[in-house]
């Protein structure tokens, strides 16, 4: 027994891969799909088993093989997705399978509908994306904008909330009528009597 391969605890770790995040998000939205296209496939496969074992009343199920995968994704839908799958960023890789999974589990589609039900995904992350970059480029040029002082602003605009130049009815009756007297909880102020 040679005891080389335990004399190697000094040596730095090696990288574990040299592929690029974009690399990376490609190929686990891929696997996620594929994943979840032959558990699409066994559900369905499952369902069909059951409904003949109701209708039959018999269960052969242990006597059959597990079938292979009979649906694949065509080469070109293949491409597109792949495509669509390296604008994803890496940080939406995450939140994009995990919506992909709730979808799954409320539609239960048929194995040939995950697909693009996968695409839907994708492209609702990209919308998402784009405008959170959008909303970040407004945010940058707001910031980088150069400001006034409140002084420039208060010199160019003049804010009178109670001059008009507007005659109104109410204007006319308050004039000619007389001061109204005091409500009850304000005291009465009067110049004490010269006696």
């Amino acid at each position: 027994m040679s005891l080389i391969p335990w004399l190697r605890w000094n040596e730095p770790p090696s990288r574990l891969s040299s592929r690029s995040p974009a690399e990376m998000v490609l190929e686990t939205l891929m696997m996620e799909l594929v994943g979840q296209m032959r558990e699409a496939e066994r559900q369905q496969r499952e369902r069909s088993n059951t409904v003949r074992k109701i209708c039959t009343g018999v269960d052969y199920s242990w006597l059959a093989s597990t079938p292979r995968s009979t649906y694949d994704l065509s080469p070109g839908e293949r491409l597109q997705l792949e495509d669509v799958c390296a604008k994803i960023h890496p940080s939406y890789c995450g939140p994009a399978i995990l919506r992909f999974r709730q979808l799954l589990a409320e539609q239960e589609p048929e194995v040939q509908e995950v697909s693009g039900l996968f695409r839907s995904v994708l492209q609702e992350v990209l919308e998402r994306m784009k405008q959170e970059e959008e909303a970040h480029k407004l945010t940058r040029q707001w910031s980088l904008r150069p400001r006034g002082s409140l002084a420039t602003f208060k010199s160019r605009a003049r804010i009178s909330p109670f001059a008009s130049d507007i005659r109104t009815i109410s204007e006319d009756v308050e004039r000619d009528a007389p001061p109204p007297p005091r409500t009850w909880s304000m005291p009465e102020f009067r110049a004490p009597n010269a006696d």
